[in-house]
């Protein structure tokens, strides 16, 4: 294939072009003077040139190759789900099963050892979270994590991280009222804000074991991951 050539004539507009200075922010670009008075050429018009700073994320970016999915569809997953319960060695839910067989978990025990068995009968709130993500099909902008601490601190470490009570958001709480990642204790779906300084979840892995519907007060919340969501 023949490669693009430069005529005399284009090499010299290219030269002007390039020798413009082009102001950003919607101004216009200026011709330096002894380029635009050259004997026997024409002034060359630069066009007007405007950048704009992207603000998407980049869980927005990948929100724009996964399915359309509402806070609200993943809510009913999520209700779908109350009555389960993990066995008498803490084990044996479904959410914890999918946990231990996907490459995460390799993933999470390179990063805080132990073994991946283990994940069978440890505490599954997060998996919980994970699970109802990868049902949705939305696993890239949920996350997933058998670690509430590490789990929070994705959604930070993408920008996804905030103090409002929006249905869908990924809920975390510190029972001692804390407000540092650092201190997560367990996490759930803001169901809604109720606007009395408290906020119905959908948790799994309750002080029963169970995937429940409880009411929290705020002061215990340390903050709110937001999945992206669909309208």
């Amino acid at each position: 294939m023949a490669k693009n050539r430069l005529t005399p004539k284009t090499r010299h507009l290219t030269r002007i072009v390039l020798g413009a200075s082009i102001a950003l922010g919607g101004s216009i670009a200026a011709v330096p003077a002894a380029l635009a008075d050259t004997p026997g050429q024409l002034p060359v018009a630069i066009p007007q040139v405007e950048i704009s700073k992207t603000t998407e994320t980049p869980l927005q970016a990948k929100a724009a190759r996964l399915p359309k999915v509402t806070a609200a569809q993943v809510l009913r997953i999520a209700a779908k789900q109350v009555g389960v319960s993990e066995n008498a060695q803490g084990g044996g839910t479904k959410f914890q099963s999918w946990y231990v067989s996907s490459p995460r978990a390799r993933e999470t025990v390179a990063r805080d050892g132990g073994n991946v068995r283990a994940y069978a009968n440890a505490p599954w709130c997060a998996m919980f979270v994970s699970w109802v993500g990868e049902q949705a099909g939305i696993r890239p902008t949920m996350g997933w994590d058998a670690y509430t601490v590490a789990h929070a601190r994705w959604f930070k470490n993408n920008d996804h991280w905030g103090n409002a009570a929006k249905p869908g958001a990924v809920v975390y709480f510190d029972w001692n009222g804390g407000k540092s990642i650092s201190g997560i204790d367990h996490v759930g779906f803001v169901k809604k804000d109720n606007g009395d300084g408290t906020i119905s979840t959908i948790e799994g892995n309750t002080g029963n074991g169970r995937v429940e519907q409880r009411v929290r007060p705020k002061s215990q919340v340390v903050g709110y991951g937001y999945p992206v969501y669909a309208g």
